[in-house]
């Protein structure tokens, strides 16, 4: 697999799914693997908002976090370097303004997980809010009920496992090579 970005991609990739697949620490190698930028548009709408994420929507809400979540992403995907790996929140590309936008301007690879893994990897951790003092395994089942139908109209899907990064990785790789061949030959 070589290692020039510009042979198999030629837009940013956004990493999508649910929290505990691994958008952000697959994003990063991603990035560090092909040279190119990785940002978390939640720490950029924590940025831009001079707040956490955890407070926009305590004091602000749904609605105007998304707002601003599409403001950021929209900025994201506009500004140099065009080449770049963007890990949204786990609602980004449920939302439908951004998920035509990423989908229009990006390329979309959806980290699909299973429930075991997903409460595994979200148990040990206490900066999911939604997670907290409630039964997580309940609220991950909901969230796969609700969401990943629409995660599944992503350009390309990998399905994660508990597995080292570097596997999940190369699968990304090959699964961005794929597609990327795929679309040469259409």
């Amino acid at each position: 697999m070589e290692k020039e970005n510009e042979d198999f991609i030629d837009r940013p990739v956004v990493m999508v799914g649910l929290m505990g697949a691994g958008k952000t620490s697959v994003g990063r190698a991603l990035a560090r693997r092909l040279g190119i930028p990785f940002v978390d548009s939640d720490k950029e709408i924590e940025a831009a908002a001079g707040c956490s994420v955890v407070d926009i929507f305590s004091m602000y809400g749904e609605d105007e976090f998304r707002r601003v979540e599409q403001r950021v992403i929209e900025r994201l995907l506009d500004t140099p370097p065009a080449l770049k790996v963007i890990s949204t929140g786990e609602g980004a590309f449920i939302t439908p303004a951004i998920r035509q936008m990423i989908l229009d301007r990006a390329l979309s690879v959806w980290l699909r997980a299973d429930l075991d893994l997903l409460v595994k990897r979200t148990n040990s951790r206490d900066t999911r809010p939604q997670l907290l003092n409630t039964d997580s395994r309940k609220i991950l089942q909901q969230l796969i009920d609700d969401r990943y139908d629409t995660y599944a109209l992503a350009d390309i899907t990998v399905e994660t496992r508990d597995e080292n990064l570097r596997k999940t990785l190369f699968k990304v790789l090959r699964a961005i090579e794929d597609y990327s061949n795929k679309q040469d030959k259409e």
